[in-house]
């Protein structure tokens, strides 16, 4: 396993916590989270298979960085996917997660 460090330039989503690019940064890491447990796989086997360094594995997954399309290609050809539909998992995150927190806010309406 080769161990490669977070890509120069790679910027931090907390610089732009609470805006849309980190929400969206947000959902992709989910998405990433969710395909690699769905396979059983550890953060380390993700790594090892995309050739990225494992910290920035978990960074991605918590949401902390925003990935360059070259990072997006590696998971995608890990996870098995075409770069597109890693993007659009992501984009599904952000759907569920919308109609979960609508939902929320309406049975408080109901009960407050």
């Amino acid at each position: 396993m080769r161990a490669t460090p977070p890509p120069e330039g790679a910027c931090s989503a907390a610089e732009g916590e609470g805006t849309p690019m980190s929400t969206l940064v947000e959902h992709f890491g989910i998405a990433v989270r969710q395909l690699r447990e769905q396979r059983g796989w550890s953060q380390e086997h993700l790594a090892a298979l995309s050739d990225l360094n494992r910290s920035y594995v978990g960074e991605i997954e918590r949401g902390r960085v925003i990935v360059s399309i070259l990072t997006v290609q590696k998971l995608a050809v890990a996870l098995q996917l075409a770069p597109a539909s890693l993007l659009a998992r992501g984009e599904q995150v952000a759907s569920v997660r919308r109609a979960h927190h609508e939902a929320l806010a309406a049975l408080a309406a109901i009960g407050g």
